[in-house]
């Protein structure tokens, strides 16, 4: 009995102490001095002309497009903001668009947003992401008791919903300014068009979509148009893309969202765009990949390497024309070796996502550095059964 009543205060003193933290929290967030993020820098968002900040197609689209690839474009998927400040204490105050919740998706990273911060060997380090709440408005102390010391700081926004304003929260006598170390790199970006995978689905929060592994990874801008149900290979979204100034690389990844016959009939004027705006910048079509039951259901065993055979027919009759700047990326470890990589065996999970970005940061640093793009032998006879 001693032992038990010994467990129950214990206990106790537990609950009274998070109950302490939430309220200091609490008051930290009430206390801090709150700066619209629109005046520091905005990274990776690929237009200037969009209806909202934060929405990622620009808004001369809105009467070409289907309604649900405008809707689904105004999720802030990837956009984020640098500030430096000396405050000891990082909050955020943001609006959501629609507050929406989706059964197989964490709501930290449909959602949420996180912190990192830039270390003393240059790397970026997760600090925390809120929870969010069920309000529209959402509230979050990301960090208290910071050393006082000037330090980079990096804000992504949600994946899966939108945002109509976010503030950043810091202590009133703090110096907060625009961030002092170019990371990422203004004058390197690459640009990745796709699907609900490519947009984020489903990580668990938002550092951990593979566009933005990529950017800490590789230090350069990257710009995220993936569109839940959306990425299709419209037409008009390949000359916005082209549109884009100053791309290092695209990154082309629609087959999940497209049938084979859509696979077979608008993968070469898809590209055909691009390289014809952008004859210089290289392009990497990135195949569709493997969904954990394909072994094991005998229709999409079938299906699926239909449409990556009628995707590859197109690049081999791209590459043929002209054999520069055009790269085929196969499916093979895309979301990693061990089948380990989904959440619903098409959506990725986190490891997912870090296998998918392992895959391609081997092309795109060499893209960076200026030297050879590493060749796959196995591409050019691919389906040549």
């Amino acid at each position: 009995m001693k032992l038990l009543r010994k467990i129950k205060v214990a206990v106790a003193a537990a609950f009274m102490i998070a109950a302490g933290f939430s309220f200091a929290s609490a008051q930290d967030a009430s206390s801090l001095k709150y700066y619209d993020a629109l005046k520091f820098r905005m990274i990776n968002k690929g237009f200037d002309n969009t209806l909202t900040p934060f929405t990622r197609i620009p808004a001369y689209l809105k009467d070409s497009v289907r309604h649900d690839l405008w809707e689904r474009a105004k999720c802030s998927s990837g956009i984020g903001f640098r500030f430096a400040t000396d405050s000891k204490t990082i909050g955020l105050h943001y609006n959501l668009l629609w507050n929406t919740h989706m059964m197989h998706m964490a709501d930290t990273g449909l959602k949420g947003c996180d912190l990192y911060i830039l270390d003393d060997n240059g790397k970026w380090s997760f600090v925390n992401c809120n929870r969010p709440t069920k309000d529209s408005i959402q509230s979050k102390v990301f960090v208290s008791n910071l050393d006082g010391k000037m330090h980079e700081f990096m804000i992504y926004l949600p994946l899966y919903d939108g945002i109509n304003w976010i503030e950043i929260g810091v202590d009133s006598s703090a110096v907060i300014s625009q961030p002092r170390i170019n990371n990422p790199r203004k004058e390197k970006k690459f640009v990745f068009y796709g699907t609900s995978i490519l947009q984020g689905g489903c990580a668990c929060r938002p550092g951990m979509v593979a566009t933005s592994m990529i950017q800490r990874d590789l230090n350069a801008e990257c710009v995220n148009i993936g569109i839940s149900g959306e990425g299709k290979m419209d037409f008009c979204m390949a000359r916005a893309l082209a549109s884009i100034p100053d791309v290092d690389a695209y990154i082309i990844d629609p087959v999940p969202n497209c049938t084979e016959m859509m696979c077979d009939t608008l993968t070469y004027d898809f590209i055909k765009i691009l390289r014809t705006l952008k004859p210089n910048t290289p392009i990497f079509m990135v195949e569709g990949p493997r969904y954990s039951y394909e072994a094991y259901d005998s229709f999409f065993a079938s299906y699926l390497p239909k449409k990556n055979k009628a995707f590859h027919k197109n690049f081999m009759r791209l590459k043929k024309e002209n054999p520069k700047n055009l790269y085929y990326v196969d499916r093979n470890n895309l979301w990693g070796p061990d089948n380990e990589g989904s959440v619903d065996g098409i959506h990725l999970t986190d490891i997912g996502f870090h296998y998918y970005a392992k895959k391609l940061e081997p092309y795109l640093k060499a893209v960076l550095d200026g030297t050879k793009v590493p060749f796959q032998e196995n591409v050019a006879k691919m389906y040549s059964k």
